[in-house]
């Protein structure tokens, strides 16, 4: 089987989840899960970032230690996980001795290479984003744009790493790899920011202004900018586990590719002699009212309240089927709830019910055999190799949302097929061939329930093995076997009924 690495982004614990978090992390449980499907053998890795002047300043104000803090917050990225049904292999913190191991290994190794000096610095530093800015970081009228928060002129010696030495081979590497980060267009980025010079990157902080952090094996002094820390956790977590670096992808989200890891990440493992990962996944942000929901703009929107309400599998469905992967969209509740009730209640969970409730009604809650194979049947036959087709390529390219489309409008087909059909009038005729017909029309509805309901298995895992139980039928484990139009739960005793999506309780009137 191949090897598939993929990771998420490690998130800070400056703030607890949010959606964007949620977000980022069904993304990668999807694809990994997609790719488990076609047969990789997956590692999942997703995780915290736990150092920085940030996390000292926070653990501060609340009178605790840094690394209380830091368990804190931790406890609640990772309790985030079994609650979006997340399927990750690994959980990485970047206070652990594994990753601290690694961390100091790379940076003792480019400081004997001479790719790490000291120097002094003396400029403008952002505490909220920790790290060195420069004049053209600006804004036109001269001010620092938000996203840097209070910006502060500092005077230190500090060591730094040489990126700028690198900036060539980045841009021939990002040149001669065009698929390297996706979307596409997110690389013409990334040139276009490296048509300036690049600064050598600072990768410490004195110890009397930050203690939080790792150590340079090299001077006590200083501990390890955090971002040249965190960073290292794709590599660090699989450090000791031969055949899965380089990593497949990272699934980052679009704030952090300029200039971490498009920039600093490449240069780091090509500088420590390591292979690059396969690429990147940048994906959007989800606004609200045009800005971006975020802890620092107070807007962040708790992903578990609606989990909560709807289910994890209505959750999950929505984050896929509204974004695509690379660009932003909006989230109201009122969006949400077109697609819970038009897609999901009353298409896919209504063929559901219909379906159970034709088979108990018209063939003893047993799914016959198909007996005969007119046009409305061979349209829907087609309509499904078609979308067969189509949806895996699709995935393959991270068009999840278009998939989502694409199965949906073979729900949705296979719905007007049963009104087509109409079996409660075919059940009132007493003619063989009607009769005949009446038993195909459960037949065909059921089998087109068990595919459409195959494509959504990365994307809604636990409703797929709801429905799968009440149809009696137990998948195989080659996913693209289960793909097949072939009949196979002839014979199998389906449940009266199950309710998947529930209409949404309205708010009590006030009196």
């Amino acid at each position: 089987m191949k090897s598939f690495y993929i990771t998420t982004a490690i998130d800070y614990v400056n703030g607890s989840p949010h959606l964007g978090h949620a977000y980022e992390k069904v993304l990668t449980d999807v694809i990994a899960r997609f790719r488990r499907m076609m047969g990789d053998q997956v590692h999942f890795l997703t995780g915290v970032d736990e150092h920085g002047q940030k996390v000292q300043q926070s653990a501060k104000k609340k009178g605790i230690p840094p690394q209380q803090f830091a368990d804190e917050v931790s406890e609640e990225f990772r309790a985030l996980l079994p609650k979006l049904n997340i399927s990750n292999d690994d959980f990485i913190r970047t206070t652990e001795e594994r990753h601290k191991r690694v961390v100091r290994g790379v940076l003792q190794q480019l400081f004997d290479k001479g790719e790490i000096y000291k120097a002094e610095y003396q400029g403008f530093y952002s505490t909220r984003q920790e790290q060195f800015l420069q004049e053209k970081d600006r804004l036109p009228d001269g001010s620092w744009p938000e996203i840097f928060g209070e910006v502060t002129e500092i005077t230190e010696s500090n060591y730094f790493f040489k990126l700028q030495q690198y900036q060539a081979w980045l841009v021939e590497f990002l040149t001669t790899h065009e698929d390297f980060i996706f979307p596409r267009y997110r690389q013409k980025q990334v040139l276009e920011f490296l048509k300036e010079p690049l600064n050598d990157l600072c990768i410490s902080r004195p110890r009397e202004r930050l203690e939080w952090g790792i150590t340079l094996p090299f001077d006590d002094g200083y501990v390890t900018y955090v971002w040249f820390d965190a960073l290292l956790n794709y590599y660090s977590a699989v450090a000791d586990k031969p055949g899965l670096w380089p990593a497949t992808y990272h699934v980052i989200g679009k704030d952090i590719l300029l200039p971490p890891h498009s920039v600093y990440w490449p240069i780091m493992l090509h500088a420590a002699g390591l292979p690059l990962p396969g690429g990147i996944i940048a994906h959007g942000w989800w606004m609200q009212s045009g800005s971006k929901m975020s802890k620092s703009t107070g807007n962040a929107l708790n992903p578990l309240d609606l989990v909560t309400e709807f289910g994890v599998d209505a959750f999950r469905y929505f984050l896929i089927r509204e974004m695509n992967v690379g660009q932003d969209s909006d989230f109201t509740r009122e969006q949400f709830l077109v697609r819970y009730n038009s897609e999901l209640a009353n298409n896919f969970g209504n063929l559901v019910n219909r379906t159970l409730n034709m088979a108990n009604r018209f063939a003893g809650g047993v799914i016959p055999a198909a007996e005969v194979a007119e046009d409305a049947e061979k349209e829907l036959r087609a309509l499904w190799e078609t979308t067969r087709a189509e949806v895996i390529p699709l995935c393959e390219g991270f068009q999840f949302h278009t998939a989502l489309e694409k199965t949906m409008f073979f729900i949705t087909a296979t719905n007007a097929y049963i009104e087509k059909r109409a079996p409660w009038k075919l059940g009132k005729s007493a003619e063989a061939h009607d009769q005949a017909l009446l038993r195909t029309s459960v037949a065909t509805m059921s089998e087109a329930l068990r595919l459409g309901t195959a494509l959504l298995t990365a994307v809604m895992p636990g409703t797929v093995g709801k429905i799968n139980a009440v149809l009696g039928y137990t998948p195989g484990t080659v996913w693209q076997n289960e793909l097949a139009w072939d009949g196979r739960l002839t014979g199998l005793k389906v449940a009266e009924a199950l309710v998947l999506f529930p209409r949404p309780e309205k708010p009590a009137a006030k009196k």
